[in-house]
């Protein structure tokens, strides 16, 4: 299964830390995570002992490249290790993801400050690694002592449990802000020019002489007030020509009623003509 937003016409990017998930216990996360860390241009993949083996058959080989939805060159390029040690060896730095204070004395970093310090240090050629404990238990403290600082989030203090894949996410995204930026992936096309002054000026003229004959401006005292607070409103709003065009039209069908089909038209035309001899 592909996404709805994949587009294998770009570019994809690929690098960032090693995301390192630690004795998984659901093939279904391991494709999840796989898929957030598409999402953010990560592509190094290590899996630390799963519960059940990896690569994963049958059933549980079926729900992980479903949930990876079109990653799965992420789940055919992982890594498997028997031990963290293995899978942490050739990093420069390791981070150890934990909601809890371990007495460790390690520095703790949010995902915000550690990613921006790995982009730096990635760029500069080094290699960084993020570990991820299992689901149920996360990781202990002896994996934990194998890192260098410790990765936690600004969570619910009272519901601090995230999802393994959420966690990854989140990891991912703020990677990916420090090493590619945070600009919106695309600009919204204007399809019309914006409105001039003139042909604005005369969609409020039209407008107002009609609310005028219509009684809108009551008391008429308060009529200066009002038609001011109206061309504010509309000037708020930047109009686009095709903006402008589209009121003034709707306001007149508002004013004159439904268009007269042409063809009923002629036809009652018609048919006066032939009663008429």
């Amino acid at each position: 299964m592909v996404g709805a937003g994949t587009d294998h016409t770009k570019q994809a990017l690929s690098g960032g830390p090693a995301i390192i998930l630690v004795r998984p216990q659901l093939a279904v996360n391991i494709g999840m995570c796989a898929r957030a860390m598409a999402n953010f241009g990560l592509s190094d993949l290590r899996l630390v002992s799963p519960r059940e083996g990896w690569p994963r058959t049958g059933a549980y080989r079926k729900g992980a490249y479903a949930a990876a939805a079109g990653a799965t060159h992420l789940l055919e390029g992982a890594k498997l290790y028997d031990s963290v040690a293995e899978a942490v060896a050739d990093l420069n730095f390791v981070y150890a993801t934990t909601a809890r204070g371990r007495g460790q004395m390690k520095p703790v970093h949010t995902p915000a400050s550690a990613l921006a310090d790995t982009a730096k240090r990635v760029a500069a050629g080094e290699k960084h690694g993020v570990l991820f404990g299992p689901e149920r238990t996360g990781l202990d403290n002896d994996d934990v002592a194998l890192a260098d600082a410790i990765l936690t989030f600004p969570v619910n203090p009272a519901y601090a449990s995230l999802n393994l894949a959420q966690a990854v996410l989140l990891v991912g995204y703020e990677w990916f802000r420090s090493a590619h930026g945070d600009v919106v992936p695309y600009d919204l096309e204007e399809r019309s020019p914006p409105a001039t002054r003139e042909m604005t000026m005369a969609f409020f003229d039209f407008l107002e002489e009609e609310l005028d004959t219509r009684g809108f401006f009551r008391p008429l005292t308060k009529k200066p007030v009002m038609s001011r607070n109206l061309r504010n409103m509309f000037h708020r709003m930047n109009l686009t020509q095709q903006d402008v065009r589209t009121l003034w039209g709707m306001v007149v069908r508002l004013i004159e009623g439904p268009r007269r089909d042409p063809k009923k038209v002629w036809r009652r035309k018609a048919q006066t003509e032939d009663a008429g001899g």
